[in-house]
């Protein structure tokens, strides 16, 4: 059924008989894309049936729809003619991880970042009002996980406030990547066990309007029981003091009950909150018994009903490197702690979780929070890691500016995922950190080339007395066979020696760094240096190279404005050097599609064959110069 989708329309005609299978079709189209490449999985299968409903109640052709953290979208892309497409999506040309605009007119924006559906959906609503067009209906999915952000109660008060028409659905599975955390999720467990009150609360209500709330001891106790009898039905009170009526919960695998609560949402005057409760993984009994692993597994094959992992081969991961510096740090010295934003098995600390549980921190999708909390540890004179991808760090970049480097507090920043991310794509690359921290003052920015330096890294960054950044990317960590030498503020390492020209590596791509070197090997003898700081750059190192009178090429993962290369040629200026014989190799301006790491950096001229050839034009034009 699902091939025959060219739009979503069709779905409004089917029986519930009809929709089971198109949701059968579904899971089973998503248990086969795993036996090919790693995606976003368990959220997916557990949305199905709200994804069906959805598309049922409103037209999404004209009717907005914003799915929050866009990682739940592929039963959407499905049902809205793209099934022919599925099999190419996460790999270089084809469907994106995430909604996407230029493929749909069902996808209004790219949503890789978690909270800001709310305030988008108000936004849509109150534009679409201005605009002469009242009858289009707003809807925002967001799950559990991702409502503590702090811009979705910025949201909420807004939406309550202008009163306008929204349905706010809330998709609660009781996770986000890992185990959701605090008290909000605490309060969603309450709802959870709360019969359903939605038409009877009214009258209820006004019944116990009728109790006097004064007089006797019987009268007294009568009012008491009043406020306790209220407490319980309005399960949602939080919502409905802001405005918003809360309805549910209710089941989210039920297709029909879903379809008869969205239309009633849909009619519904003023800002709707629906709480649907959803099983991550529903449909396939490992991922729903271990939705954590199969959030984004690798690629699997099941055999006998057991799931097999198809491994690929590779040295270990920054992020492990990355996770077991962390580990003997905490191990040494009792005033480290870690501070990570939800994604506790993103980065791979578990082990660490389990091994120093006081001084573990999972404070959700709040990256702000984490940042202004690591401040105000640090102020007690705790030594706190906060271990947060690069892109989702950005959200935090006021804290960083006012709570820690304004105050001169020492907290360290670990930056996974710097670079190119791969299949997940634009929303998720972290090409924008170099230029993001080292714009502060007291800020000390570092990226390690090879594996033997991350823990020497960190070890580093402990001892310095102001704030540090040290940036990695998802990928495979070189082995050098050769000791790191001594980690010395804003001084780089030479990694090869040559006499033709000079490449300066910032970070990971030091791997294709010295296997451009290897390529010319016979054709020119190239030196090879690893920057390891990018603020403080090493002055002596550039004005050496410069002054060799022979071609230098930088290197780096990031975006070109504001990255390395700028800061060399702006050590170069400072110096009045000659800054002439210098090619800066990063990412352009402009914003990097999704695909194979490898095949990306080959496409934005960052693989070894490309700055091999970069050098081969950089020697002839620095013997044009000199002649």
């Amino acid at each position: 059924m699902l091939a025959g989708l060219t739009d979503a329309m069709p779905l409004r005609d089917m029986t519930p008989d009809q929709l089971q299978m198109v949701a059968s079709e579904i899971r089973d189209v998503l248990c086969n894309l795993l036996a090919t490449r790693t995606a976003h999985f368990a959220s997916n299968l557990g949305v199905v049936e709200l994804c069906l409903a959805l598309h049922c109640e409103f037209d999404f052709r004209s009717d907005r729809l914003i799915w929050d953290t866009g990682h739940q979208i592929y039963p959407h892309k499905l049902v809205t003619g793209r099934y022919h497409d599925f099999a190419s999506i996460r790999t270089q040309g084809g469907l994106m991880g995430y909604p996407n605009p230029h493929e749909s007119e069902y996808d209004l924006f790219m949503t890789g970042h978690a909270g800001c559906s709310v305030s988008t959906a108000v936004g849509l609503r109150s534009g679409d009002k201005l605009r002469g067009e009242p009858n289009r209906k707003s809807v925002a999915v967001i799950g559990d996980g991702a409502f503590p952000s702090g811009i979705v109660f910025e949201a909420l008060n807004n939406a309550g406030e202008l009163g306008d028409d929204l349905t706010i659905v809330l998709n609660d599975n009781k996770m986000s990547i890992c185990h959701r955390v605090g008290s909000v999720a605490q309060y969603l467990d309450r709802l959870r066990g709360t019969p359903l009150y939605s038409g009877l609360k009214s009258e209820v209500v006004k019944l116990l309007d009728r109790v006097p709330m004064f007089g006797d001891p019987a009268e007294r106790l009568l009012a008491q029981m009043k406020e306790g009898v209220k407490a319980g039905l309005l399960g949602g009170m939080l919502f409905e003091e802001l405005g918003i009526r809360y309805v549910g919960p209710i089941d989210g695998h039920d297709t029909t009950l879903l379809r008869k609560y969205l239309a009633m949402a849909r009619e519904t005057s003023g800002p709707v909150l629906l709480h649907v409760v959803t099983e991550k993984g529903h449909g396939y009994k490992p991922a729903a018994e271990d939705p954590v692993y199969f959030h984004t597994p690798p690629a699997f094959q099941e055999k006998s009903g057991e799931v097999i992992t198809l491994k690929s081969d590779g040295n270990p991961a920054y992020t492990f490197h990355a996770r077991e510096a962390i580990r003997k740090q905490m191990a040494a010295d009792e005033r480290v702690t870690v501070i990570t934003a939800a994604m506790c098995q993103g980065n791979k600390l578990e082990p660490v979780r389990e091994q120093f549980p006081d001084r573990f921190f999972d404070v959700g999708i709040c990256e702000s929070h984490a940042v202004a909390f690591a401040a105000g540890q640090c102020k007690t004179g705790l030594r706190p890691i906060v271990d947060i991808y690069s892109t989702f760090l950005q959200r935090s970049y006021d804290q960083i500016f006012q709570e820690v480097a304004l105050q001169d507090l020492p907290v360290v920043f670990l930056l996974d995922r710097a670079g190119l991310t791969g299949p997940d794509g634009p929303t998720h690359h972290g090409l924008f950190d170099i230029g993001y921290m080292r714009v502060f003052p007291n800020m000390i920015c570092m990226a390690p080339g090879y594996a033997g330096e991350v823990s020497m890294m960190l070890d580093a960054a402990l001892q310095f007395e102001h704030a540090s950044s040290i940036r990695y990317p998802k990928a495979s960590a070189l082995e050098l066979d050769r000791a790191p030498s001594p980690i010395e503020l804003g001084k780089s390492e030479v990694v090869r020696e040559g006499t033709d020209g000079t490449i300066v590596a910032f970070g990971a791509l030091l791997d294709q760094a010295l296997e451009a070197a290897e390529q010319l090997a016979g054709e020119l003898d190239i030196e090879v240096i690893n920057a390891r700081f990018v603020k403080p750059i090493d002055h002596e190192m550039v004005r050496r190279v410069i002054e060799a009178d022979k071609f230098v090429v930088t290197v780096e993962e990031g975006a070109k404005m504001g990255g390395f290369g700028s800061a060399f040629i702006e050590s170069a200026v400072e110096q009045r050097l000659d800054t002439r014989g210098v090619t800066v190799l990063a990412i352009p301006d402009e914003f990097i599609e999704h695909g194979d790491r490898n095949d990306l950096l080959h496409a934005s001229s960052l693989s070894s064959a490309a700055i091999a050839e970069v050098c081969r034009d950089q020697s002839c034009a620095s013997v044009a110069i000199q002649n």
